[in-house]
């Protein structure tokens, strides 16, 4: 009984010059339920790309002109959530140990298997949902720090210090009792009921 094809969420973008292997690994995630789109080059992709869409590359480090590292370096410098697996027909350690400290996925070295491919794709699918997540939650912390006071943001200095209710007040000069006002007020903006949960918060404005 043949698998039934699933619609997979995310664009593939096969970057290689050589057209053949585009058309064969386009073939084979297409029947995945992947869409693919080929590009001859790196500049061919950067022009297509759209930041928009759910994507991950596969790149092939050897690309005529820009390479796939310098690819990888222009989406980091948009800030593009697009994960990159690298391929090549000429592996070395050193370059896969780059590949993987610039943020790849996965390294894989010509000829692929599909079994490889198709692991390496899904790892940059849940890589692709967490940078995805992240990003959201990030701006809705940024949205509610945008919305406290200016006492309220000192109160939350405090917090981030480590410093005591009565600690915050004798900083500020204000009673202790309004601290714990600020502070209730602090955690209703953010979205936490607990002070374990405001200072997991804190750790996220940290990174």
């Amino acid at each position: 009984m043949v698998a039934e094809t699933t619609i997979r969420d995310t664009t593939v973008h096969l970057v290689d010059d050589d057209r053949s292997l585009g058309v064969a690994l386009g073939r084979l995630l297409r029947a995945e339920g992947y869409a693919c789109e080929l590009h001859g080059s790196a500049e061919a992709f950067l022009g297509a790309y759209d930041p928009s869409r759910p994507a991950c590359a596969l790149i092939d480090i050897n690309l005529p002109g820009m390479d796939g590292f310098e690819v990888q370096s222009r989406l980091a410098a948009l800030d593009a959530r697009c994960p990159v697996i690298f391929i090549t027909g000429a592996g070395s350690i050193p370059a896969s140990v780059r590949a993987m400290k610039a943020g790849a996925v996965d390294f894989l070295s010509k000829p692929i298997s599909a079994e490889a491919l198709l692991a390496a794709i899904d790892d940059a699918q849940d890589r692709y949902r967490r940078d995805t997540t992240d990003a959201a939650g990030r701006q809705d912390l940024d949205r509610a720090l945008g919305s406290l006071t200016p006492r309220e943001r000192d109160v939350l200095d405090g917090v981030e210090k480590g410093l005591l209710n009565k600690q915050i007040a004798a900083e500020l000069g204000i009673a202790e009792k309004t601290v714990k006002v600020h502070r209730g007020r602090v955690m209703k903006k953010l979205g936490v009921r607990t002070l374990a949960d405001l200072f997991r918060k804190v750790w996220l404005m940290r990174e």
